[in-house]
């Protein structure tokens, strides 16, 4: 369906439009670059409109949980529909809220700093497989790709501490920056363990080094990986429980808390776009991206018949759903558990996570050196 609509916009639009703009001489490059945009939109869009929508799933998951009811006035055309709008409402509360720069702030790295805490969560969609060809950019080194633009949200940070000009916003700046850090390492650690399993830093190979079953994915000999991943992920996003440098009862709101209007939800928007980043890497490296649970376990013979196949075999539909159970995980924990300690959050990272990891990549090199089967022989 995707190719089919790729392929009538670039056969009706595009080529169109670049025979009647461009000269002959560069209409093929201009073609080149214009499918290129479509499918960065294909990307970006969808990315941003869950950004907003998380925010509402979010408040609507935690108020039953806490026994609420959650956003459901706010609607379209006079209709509430459970609360639907509530995200474009507040898109336009944020937009046409003034911007005001502190005295004696950075002004260039005070407006600079949102921006380079969204762009690189936003940049690593360009090597994320959603099927083994749906893929904007197939790069061999794409797992390297995503950990260095990742690990560059904590520059966003600590600049935007450092140029309010606060001593409250630079607290939490030093406190998130020093969470960060301390659990990039952990979760570098992981994915080796996922590189050395694989053979490959390529995200779609990672994807079909697991093919067989729900038993051959990563999760199962890779277990302690995945399960500190995941909440390495937890701390990379400043969530709860992990969320000391936003901690409104001791330091006001951290690291952002000179910061109103969009200004704002650009931080908002990039934590909730790591939080969906980190969820269909977690999907992809661990659970088979879009490969079908079902797999190995339902006879080859029902993935043949050609509405049940398309349901039961892989798909992008498969990545999306495994997705979204680990973004509901994010919203879980943050309703469950209590705000760790700053000394906590910082023993489990060096004195916890880091051991368990560099001790099972050794476990991890010896069952691919001995060929353990299923997943290595």
């Amino acid at each position: 369906m995707l190719e089919l609509l790729y392929q009538f916009i670039s056969q009706n639009l595009l080529m169109p439009l670049t025979t009647f703009l461009v000269p002959i001489d560069y209409q093929s490059n201009a073609l080149i670059v214009l499918q290129t945009v479509i499918k960065i939109l294909a990307i970006l869009v969808p990315v941003l409109v869950t950004v907003a929508y998380f925010t509402y799933a979010e408040r609507k998951v935690i108020g039953y949980i806490q026994g609420r009811i959650g956003p459901n006035r706010v609607g379209f055309f006079g209709y509430s529909l459970w609360g639907l709008g509530q995200p474009i409402a507040d898109a336009v509360k944020l937009m046409v809220k003034e911007i005001v720069i502190p005295t004696g702030a950075n002004r260039s790295l005070y407006i600079m700093a949102p921006i380079l805490s969204l762009a690189p969560s936003v940049a690593a969609w360009a090597v994320i497989p959603f099927d083994d060809t749906k893929v904007l950019a197939d790069i061999n080194a794409a797992l390297l790709y995503v950990l260095a633009l990742t690990s560059l949200a904590v520059y966003g940070v600590i600049i935007a501490g450092w140029a309010s000009n606060s001593k409250y916003a630079f607290l939490g700046a030093m406190r998130s920056a020093a969470q960060i850090v301390s659990y990039e390492i952990a979760m570098g650690f992981a994915l080796v363990g996922v590189l050395v399993a694989a053979g490959s830093l390529n995200l779609g190979d990672i994807v079909d080094a697991q093919s067989g079953s729900i038993i051959h994915w990563f999760w199962l000999p890779l277990f302690p990986l995945f399960v500190i991943y995941f909440i390495s992920g937890l701390a990379e996003t400043n969530r709860a429980p992990f969320d000391v440098a936003e901690g409104e009862s001791e330091i006001v709101a951290g690291f952002h808390v000179e910061y109103g209007g969009m200004a704002f939800s650009v931080f908002f928007m990039a934590e909730y776009a790591n939080m969906i980043l980190i969820s269909v890497l977690s999907a992809l490296l661990f659970c088979g991206g879009w490969l079908s649970p079902l797999q190995g376990i339902v006879p080859d013979s029902v993935f043949s018949i050609a509405l049940i196949g398309d349901l039961l075999g892989e798909g992008i539909h498969w990545l999306l759903i495994k997705t979204s159970f680990f973004m509901f995980l994010f919203l879980w924990f943050r309703a469950t558990f209590p705000r760790y300690r700053y000394d906590q959050i910082m023993r489990l990272g060096w004195k916890v996570f880091i051991p368990i990891t560099i001790v099972w990549l050794v476990v991890v090199s010896a069952l691919v050196v001995t060929n353990v089967p299923p997943w290595f022989d």
